[in-house]
């Protein structure tokens, strides 16, 4: 079953003075294009939250955050100066040199992360850490469950469309049936104006005859055509992450399609195969969140 690169997932591990609340977000992306946001205090597990997470999700635009909710009675807010002077240094220096006249650098400074806080330590304790990382844990598999169920949606949107397709295809041969009456008359009504008909090599044009309408078959495009469906098909219910097979198969598609647009020659081909390439770019746009 494939699966939706778009997902949300949240999480709380809730301890004696706080809440840490750990949020996964992702979005289609060619790469796994991972951010996170975290609070000093979980600094230097960055690295692993990030390999847990990649683990599962794959591919994707994926942010972490991680915020910290006090409790009532918790502790009191403080600033922590020297890291406040620091920033209070760098922003005003910036300010001059862009000569931002009307811009407060202390207003600035006290929006920024981590100049705030209730920690009394620098670190999480290691139970405090196991709880936190059992949240990131919970977030994760919250979002892989969220991708499923959107997964379920594209599968049926997916395989909506190729069976349109498939349908289209089939429609075309009552009409390729008599495109060949029409291309021999249209070719005999434009000899017969210009030339005797006692004057026609008949075998000759029989023999030109064939050679063009064998040059109009579409017969290997449409073999092909169906045989793409069906490896689509495959490629969906058997691959864990078809996303990317998935584009290259509705490429080929999509070639096929063309060539029997531009072999038809006739109007009612033409009109089915405009309906097969409408089928095929929504295939196209959906693909693209398939993970």
């Amino acid at each position: 079953m494939i699966q939706s690169m778009t997902g949300y997932g949240r999480a709380i591990a809730e301890l004696p003075q706080k809440n840490v609340i750990v949020e996964v977000k992702s979005l289609n992306s060619k790469q796994l294009d991972l951010n996170s946001k975290i609070p000093s205090i979980y600094r230097d597990k960055d690295l692993e939250i990030r390999n847990y997470v990649s683990s599962f999700l794959v591919r994707g635009k994926v942010d972490i955050t991680i915020s910290i909710e006090n409790k009532e009675g918790a502790g009191e807010r403080k600033i922590q100066k020297k890291l406040a002077k620091a920033y209070f240094e760098e922003i005003d220096s910036l300010a001059k040199e862009l000569g931002a006249e009307n811009f407060s650098t202390m207003d600035a400074v006290l929006r920024l992360p981590d100049i705030w806080s209730t920690e009394n330590t620098p670190f999480a304790s290691e139970d405090e850490w196991t709880q936190v990382m059992d949240a990131v844990k919970k977030a994760t598999e919250n979002i892989v469950a969220y991708r499923k169920h959107e997964g379920i949606a594209l599968d049926k949107d997916l395989r909506g469309n190729i069976a349109t397709i498939k349908e289209l295809l089939a429609s075309i041969e009552p009409f390729e049936k008599t495109r060949v009456e029409k291309i021999r008359e249209k070719i005999e009504n434009a000899l017969n104006e210009f030339i005797e008909s006692d004057k026609i090599d008949k075998n000759r044009l029989e023999q030109e005859m064939i050679f063009y309408v064998e040059k109009l078959d579409i017969n290997e495009e449409k073999v092909r055509l169906t045989q793409h469906c069906k490896y689509f098909l495959d490629t969906m219910e058997n691959e864990e992450y078809a996303g990317k097979k998935l584009n290259f198969i509705a490429q080929e598609m999509g070639r096929e399609i063309n060539t029997t647009g531009s072999k038809s020659n006739d109007a009612d081909m033409q009109r089915i195969v405009v309906q097969m390439k409408d089928n095929l770019e929504k295939i196209k746009e959906q693909v693209l969140n398939v993970l």
